[in-house]
């Protein structure tokens, strides 16, 4: 750079300094510098511009730099159904998602989860619970009785994949103690727990047609509040049966299922769960009869055992269905077969 002075904007203008009023010049007017005399301040030593002491910038061109190779990206492979969720087409309804039980079908797994030896040692001391109580007396045999109803009532309702459904929950259980109650009043009469089910099926049938739901879901609700009342209902067959036959059944319902929670294959134990329930029901009859019963009622728990465990059900599932289903579902099969076989 050159030490010439900057000129960029030229020169200054010259200053006038006003004065007070009455004194000099007008107001507005002030007294002029002397002509050509430059402004002198505290910089005034300074008459040139100000001077790079270091180096400057390189200013020639600099060759252009070449841009860093980039590597080919290989395109995502297709996505494989074999390790993760497979979606279906896309539909209005939206995409149509495989359930962990048809993935375990395809898969040659099976999608059926056994309550286990939990549950079975509940259900076990449910029915022990209802055997000692039938000893003891009528409304000894109540308390268990209504335990067994109620988490019928709500092991139905979730093993529906229903939850929360504290409406049709509370509307079984209710009916159940509706049941209940007839069967007091009527001296134990069988008739009363077919005439509460008729009641609560027609209370079942108002109260859904009353919904603003879809009508798909309206008959789902439906179906679901029906045979929960249902069972709950049908579990009161206890009280309707003898004393006798409800420790036969309970104890060998009990006994069965514990049998059938043992680490065996599933064939193997099932023979054994009726052999044993048919052992504990001899032990504590000495007849075939006793025996009889005691098949009859494990033929009917098994079935309900089997329900408890469809389709990878859940934990709550486990200890609420795969308690009382057993249990309740032989309930009828108590009161049929000690009235057929005595």
């Amino acid at each position: 750079m050159t030490n010439q002075p900057y000129g960029g904007y030229g020169s200054y203008e010259p200053y006038q300094e006003p004065q007070a009023q009455g004194q000099g010049p007008a107001q507005g007017q002030g007294q002029a510098w002397p002509e050509n005399q430059a402004y002198v301040g505290p910089y005034a030593d300074q008459q040139y511009t100000q001077q790079w002491q270091g180096q400057t910038w390189e200013t020639q061109l600099q060759p252009p730099v070449a841009p860093a190779p980039v590597a080919p990206v290989a395109p995502a492979p297709d996505p494989v159904g074999a390790d993760g969720p497979e979606y279906g087409p896309a539909t209005l309804g939206g995409n149509s998602r495989v359930t962990d039980a048809q993935r375990a079908r395809a898969e040659g797994r099976s999608p059926i989860i056994e309550p286990g030896m939990q549950p079975a040692v509940l259900t076990a001391l449910l029915g022990l619970l209802l055997a000692g109580g039938a000893a003891l007396g009528t409304y000894a045999l109540l308390v268990p009785l209504v335990v067994l109803q109620g988490l019928t009532a709500a092991g139905w309702f979730r093993l529906n994949g229903m939850w929360p459904a504290r409406q049709g929950i509370a509307l079984g259980f209710l009916g159940a103690l509706a049941a209940d109650a007839a069967l007091l009043v009527s001296d134990r009469s069988p008739a009363a727990i077919l005439g509460t089910l008729g009641v609560w099926v027609l209370l079942s049938l108002v109260l859904q047609l009353r919904s603003h739901a879809d009508p798909d879901e309206r008959m789902y609700g439906l179906t679901a509040t029906v045979v929960a009342a249902a069972l709950a209902i049908v579990a009161g067959g206890y009280l309707a049966a003898d004393a006798d036959a409800v420790t036969v059944g309970a104890v060998a319902v009990a006994a069965g299922m514990v049998a059938r929670a043992l680490p065996l294959p599933t064939p193997v134990s099932v023979v054994v769960a009726l052999l044993v329930a048919a052992g504990a029901g001899f032990a504590l009859d000495g007849s075939a009869a006793g025996a009889g019963l005691g098949a009859g009622a494990a033929v009917c728990a098994l079935i309900g055992h089997r329900v408890a465990s469809y389709d990878y059900p859940s934990r709550f599932v486990h200890f609420t269905a795969g308690v009382a289903l057993p249990l309740a579902v032989a309930a009828p099969a108590v009161y049929a077969l000690a009235r057929l076989l005595d």
